[in-house]
């Protein structure tokens, strides 16, 4: 793999023992140097106890899509999608004109839901909203980066499934790679664009004290510990390498953004 990174501009973005992590400005959450990111506009890291959630609430002209860490989430929504979502599964909304949600804990739900929340702005404006799931196994993570989400007019994305094989279909010039990295393994993905965001996810569990789980390297660079992001700019589209530098196995998200 590449160990050269000549064109690799890397800035933290620390976000370790955040129970809600915010790197992007919404609702009460305001800060003017993170408002968006190319087009991606909102990641947030969410735990939700039994019985709880976020109740029926509108969206428009945004991609909203949800990737389950642990526990199970109940999704409802105006267009009759009603589904339980488990670890390794992957909702997606194209919002276009509009649509109203739900997501709470299942009614029987005894443990928490932790899940990741992710926005995008949509290439185009006041498309017809459509619901997509898409469920991807840890071994098909293991050690290298799996696309779990890309633009609908990629090679291999089924457009016209809601239930399908493959990343699903976002209406944005981004790509979501997920990952499961072993201790002293390293993973890489090539680039298409110019800015890359990776975030270390808090598998280990909240905690208001000193960083635990684990600790990633980024293009040997910058050292991660759960809950860290990072932004990536480039001049050109170089791999960049992420390497487990802890004991234990970290979960890896990457996005790969075009404009």
């Amino acid at each position: 793999m590449a160990k050269d990174f000549p064109y690799v501009f890397i800035c933290l973005v620390c976000f370790t023992r955040s129970l809600v992590l915010l790197t992007k400005s919404v609702a009460r959450y305001q800060d003017k140097n993170h408002d968006s990111y190319g087009c991606l506009r909102v990641i947030n890291e969410d735990r939700v106890a039994p019985k709880g959630g976020f109740g029926t609430h509108s969206h428009r002209e945004f991609e909203i899509f949800s990737y389950v860490v642990d526990g199970e989430l109940e999704h409802k929504d105006s267009m009759g999608n009603i589904e339980i979502l488990k670890r390794g599964d992957l909702q997606l909304t194209s919002a276009g004109t509009g649509i109203s949600h739900a997501e709470k804990t299942p009614q029987n739900a005894t443990n928490p839901v932790h899940f990741l929340q992710i926005w995008s702005y949509p290439s185009i404006p006041g498309l017809i909203p459509k619901y997509f799931t898409r469920h991807f196994p840890d071994e098909d993570k293991l050690d290298r980066f799996l696309a779990v989400v890309a633009p609908v007019d990629a090679p291999g994305v089924q457009k016209d499934q809601r239930d399908g094989d493959g990343p699903a279909p976002v209406q944005s010039p981004l790509t979501m790679y997920a990952s499961l990295v072993t201790p002293g393994r390293e993973v890489s993905v090539q680039m298409r664009g110019k800015k890359g965001y990776v975030h270390l996810v808090m598998t280990s569990g909240y905690t208001t004290g000193k960083a635990k789980g684990g600790s990633i390297k980024v293009a040997d660079k910058e050292v991660l510990r759960e809950g860290d992001g990072a932004y990536i700019m480039q001049e050109h589209g170089n791999e960049v390498v992420v390497q487990n530098v802890g004991d234990t196995t970290a979960e890896v998200i990457f996005f790969d953004i075009l404009a």
